[in-house]
Order: structure tokens, then C-alpha cells, then sequence
């Protein structure tokens, strides 16, 4: 028997669902193990450890937009191939959200308590991107991913030598950031003018320097 269509209000509620798990928690199991496995922890000292659950909030901040953006595409996509590809790239993203979620605990710490505003704010991006056409959302996806690769590189130069373990986490989401935006631009995705990647940046530093300490 075939899977039934979604309809119109079948997407909106499994959207209000997806937006409770991503910002209230807590997230879907990983469907990858964690990249950290065993390696061990080091010990760290209270300056370290705060400021490694700093970036890892940051982190996992950014995980949380990156929800509201695949969702908001999702939600306005054209072609169903794209918004099949946006589904998936969300399931890979939840991942990533599992990952910096298990390592703030690790931590001692805590997400950003202004989850529901990054992913409000995505979400609103990304359905704007969506309504624009499906290639300017590819666009929208391949800029968004190479800003979060820089972002990463920074933290990994940022990290206490020590922590290995965010380490490993944030070098596997390096990897599949730059999956996804190789893939969107395979995909038929449109560079974006100038002052919309300035923008871009301008609110991805606002959050990152908000999310690490709030």
C-alpha cells in the first residue's frame, strides 16, 4: 500500500512537532553514534570547561536555526525533490543537535534559553528563502552552510587543546555541513547577491556572540 500524501495541514503539524523537539527538547535519538565514542575526557579547568560549553552552545544554537531553516524551506518549497532533500538534511542536522545537547551536559551546562527566538527567526528566513524559488533556497542553504564551516573552523582553533571530545563532535559537523551545501549547489543552487550574504553575517554574529553567554 502507498504512503499517504501529506496534506497542507499534515506538513503544519508535523512542523509545530518538529519545533517543540528543537526547542523545548528533548531532541530525537541520533541516528549516527556520537563522533566522541570513547574517547576520554580530560580534565578541564573551570575556565576551560566554561568556555568550551560556550562554544558548544553556540553550537548547538546554530542547530537550532539551522531546524527553523529547513523546516521554513520545507514548508515553501516547489518541487518535492527539494523538499525531500530539506527533510533529510534536517534528520542530519538533529544529530548535530543530539551531539552538542549530550556534550553540554557533559559539561555541566546548558543550551541558550533563547532557543525559541533562533528558531522563529530561522524559521522565517527559510520560508522567506522557500517563497523566493527553489534555487534561491539551494543558494540560501550553500551560504548558510559555508558561513557555519567558518564558524566551526574558529571554534576548533577556540577549544581547549584538552577537549578532545568536542573536538570530535565538531569535526564531524564540519563534514556534513559542507555535504549539504555541496549538495544544494549540485542541487541547481543560485549564489546570493552581496548584501544578502552581508546580512547573513551580520545576524549570524549577533547570535554568536548572544548564545555563548545566554
Amino acid at each position: 500500500m502507498n504512503a499517504r500524501k501529506l496534506t497542507p495541514v499534515d506538513r503544519a503539524l508535523e512542523q509545530l512537532d518538529q519545533a517543540v523537539r528543537t526547542v523545548f527538547g528533548p531532541p530525537p535519538p541520533p541516528s549516527r553514534p556520537n563522533p566522541a565514542g570513547d574517547i576520554p575526557e580530560h580534565t578541564l579547568s573551570d575556565r576551560e570547561r566554561r568556555h568550551a560549553a560556550g562554544l558548544m552552545r553556540v553550537n548547538h544554537a546554530g542547530e537550532v536555526m539551522a531546524q527553523g531553516l529547513y523546516q521554513g524551506q520545507a514548508l515553501t518549497a516547489r518541487l518535492e525533490t527539494v523538499r525531500e532533500a530539506m527533510a533529510q538534511a534536517a534528520v542530519e542536522e538533529f544529530d548535530h543537535l543530539a551531539w552538542c545537547e549530550q556534550r553540554l551536559e557533559e559539561l555541566r551546562d546548558t543550551p541558550s534559553r533563547l532557543g525559541a527566538l533562533w528558531y522563529t527567526g530561522a524559521f522565517v528566513l527559510g520560508a522567506g528563502a522557500g517563497l523566493a524559488g527553489d534555487r534561491w533556497s539551494l543558494g540560501f542553504v550553500s551560504e548558510t552552510e559555508a558561513q557555519v564551516i567558518n564558524h566551526l573552523e574558529e571554534h576548533l582553533g577556540w577549544l581547549p587543546p584538552g577537549d578532545q571530545r568536542s573536538r570530535a563532535i565538531i569535526e564531524q559537523m564540519k563534514v556534513d555541513e559542507a555535504h549539504h551545501g555541496a549538495e544544494a549547489r549540485a542541487a541547481g543552487g543560485l549564489p546570493l547577491p552581496a548584501p544578502a550574504r552581508g546580512l547573513m553575517t551580520l545576524m549570524s554574529k549577533v547570535m554568536t556572540r548572544t548564545a555563548y553567554w545566554i
